[in-house]
């Protein structure tokens, strides 16, 4: 990774509770973090240990109880729902454990629909090509329940990468599928992320998965703590 890169992503004394009736539920508590821009980082853990908060957060898909994420050099967690739901589209994609397909469109359908929100005219022709650089060319008219776990998540995988943001979320992608099946995934996961130069951010609870990243580092008891400079 190269040291000048700049930062893509930030957090400075990232916490989130809940008030349970009189208690209050500390999830997580003084996260700071920095992402450059091209690299690649798995956030890993134990199950509840707070991965998928701490992606929500990052996201801007939740808000903190305290502190701050900056994304792009600009504040993000203080924004509006409107703003960062805006700047999501411009620049943020997401592959989730459970597809999150639509599953009443075909495979094509379901990968033109941020292109199609983001105004682009060649919307089709795009997620075309995605479709066919997953393997999917001839699955393009099918739905969701007519593809196997690891179809439905490379059309997710085509979906992300064909809007061509500048940052990728993937929670658990290979959570839902089985062990062939999520390496063949995460082969296709990382070669799409390199040929695109995104900025990947990994939750995942395989070390195998997250030893293939830039670096790591692991949630315990709602803080981070590294568990390895640099995976590469």
């Amino acid at each position: 990774m190269e040291e000048d890169l700049p930062i893509i992503l930030s957090a400075k004394g990232l916490g989130k509770r809940l008030s349970l009736g009189d208690n209050t539920l500390t999830i997580l508590s003084g996260i700071d973090l920095e992402i450059k821009a091209g690299e690649s980082l798995a956030l890993v853990g134990a199950s509840g240990s707070g991965k998928t908060t701490l992606l929500g957060l990052l996201a801007g898909l939740d808000t903190p109880s305290e502190g701050e994420v900056t994304f792009e050099g600009q504040p993000f967690s203080g924004e509006s729902e409107d703003t960062r739901a805006r700047r999501r589209a411009e620049s943020i994609a997401f592959v989730f454990q459970n597809f999150q397909l639509l599953g009443a469109l075909t495979a094509l359908e379901n990968v033109m629909i941020p292109l199609e929100l983001a105004g682009r005219g060649d919307a089709k022709g795009l997620a075309q090509s995605y479709l066919e650089r997953v393997g999917l060319a001839d699955r393009a008219g099918h739905t969701p329940r007519q593809l196997s776990g690891g179809e439905q998540q490379r059309v997710a995988l085509a979906r992300a990468f064909a809007a061509q943001p500048r940052l990728l979320f993937a929670d658990e992608p290979t959570g839902n599928l089985d062990q062939a099946t999520g390496r063949r995934i995460a082969d296709l996961l990382f070669t799409l992320n390199a040929e695109a130069g995104t900025t990947l951010v990994l939750v995942t609870h395989d070390l195998g998965l997250a030893a293939r990243c830039d670096r790591a580092l692991t949630l315990e008891g709602g803080r981070l703590r590294v568990t390895e400079a640099d995976a590469s």
